[in-house]
């Protein structure tokens, strides 16, 4: 049995708590043999979409009353509760179902908790979204998006105003600021562009991970680190907060645009219910909303799969030999 599953119902665990029990999570019954891809053993993939499918015995299938939604964890996660209420209440509404959202603290947490059946539906980041597949039966259904279709946010590159770095190779001898080992534009990105460009991390500069992009930005505006790869959509959403003051940094370099924060449903829910859930995040519309506010330029949750979808983050992981394992997402 999961630790989760002996908690007080409902409740997800502190970042430190998820760390000591995040492996004794990870048990369960494996499935016999079937096809699985890169799944976990408690997951298969008959028709090769390389998301875990609806359990074959109706019996497996879940359809819970209440419904537990999580967002992920990359900036302080306390401020976002009243800012998803609007779209709480919405797939509420559509669904029929008492919907509750939960703050979480780590990537690890929240994979463990969709893995236990404790969480249903759930924002992973880019780089973590694989990792919630593969370990916890995820399935990516939407992004947000504009009305046209369009999503996405690139890597950045950005430096204190007065610093002597101005391109990429001006990072080497430098004290850079990653945010976490899974992260696709705090880490994850960086190890396999920038050694194109003629820097590696970790060998040309040395590599301090901050935790999170808003802490690597700030790092960088008090001059505790020298450079730091972050999220456009997460500094530009600090910024219009004035969490700093775009006039103390300087851009030195930007990506193309990756996919940005997945919405997964959890593998085993009714497919009754998986409809709903996808209807009310497509007729969501942020325009008035606190959410769209926050999401500057969002208009909508664009439907998307993970197979296409998450080819670019699969090629950059697989370039640094990233294995889906528990010990990896910790």
């Amino acid at each position: 049995m999961s630790f989760y599953k002996k908690m007080l119902p409902g409740v997800l665990p502190s970042a430190a708590l998820a760390a000591s029990v995040f492996m004794a999570g990870f048990s369960g019954q494996a499935l016999a043999d079937c096809e699985r891809g890169a799944l976990d053993a408690l997951y298969c993939d008959e028709n090769g979409d390389l998301v875990a499918d609806l359990p074959e015995d109706k019996s497996k299938w879940n359809d819970p009353n209440t419904l537990i939604f999580a967002y992920t964890p990359v900036e302080d996660p306390a401020i976002y509760s009243d800012i998803w209420k609007p779209f709480i209440d919405h797939l509420s509404e559509v669904t029929g179902r008492d919907v509750r959202f939960f703050a979480v603290q780590s990537n690890s947490a929240q994979v463990e908790a969709m893995r236990s059946g404790r969480l249903h539906i759930a924002g992973f980041s880019t780089g973590p979204t694989p990792f919630a597949v593969n370990l916890a039966g995820a399935v990516p259904f939407a992004l947000m998006g504009s009305d046209s279709g369009q999503f996405g946010y690139s890597l950045q590159v950005f430096t204190h105003k007065d610093s002597d770095i101005h391109e990429i190779t001006d990072l080497k001898g430098k004290r850079v600021a990653h945010t976490s080992p899974t992260s696709n534009s705090g880490n994850q990105a960086p190890r396999a562009l920038f050694p194109e460009m003629g820097v590696v991390p970790g060998d040309d500069y040395e590599i301090s991970f901050s935790g999170s992009h808003d802490q690597s930005m700030l790092g960088v505006v008090a001059k505790d680190y020298d450079a730091a790869p972050v999220a456009s959509e997460v500094v530009e959403r600090m910024a219009a907060r004035g969490l700093y003051d775009t006039d103390d940094v300087r851009l030195v370099w930007e990506s193309d645009r990756f996919p940005t924060t997945s919405y997964n449903h959890a593998h085993n829910l009714h497919p009754d219910l998986v409809e709903k859930i996808r209807e009310a995040f497509y007729t969501f519309k942020f325009k008035g909303t606190e959410l769209g506010e926050e999401f500057e330029g969002v208009e909508t949750f664009v439907p998307i799969n993970y197979k296409d979808n998450w080819k670019v983050i699969r090629t950059i992981q697989a370039s640094n030999g990233v294995q889906y394992t528990p010990d990896n997402l910790k």
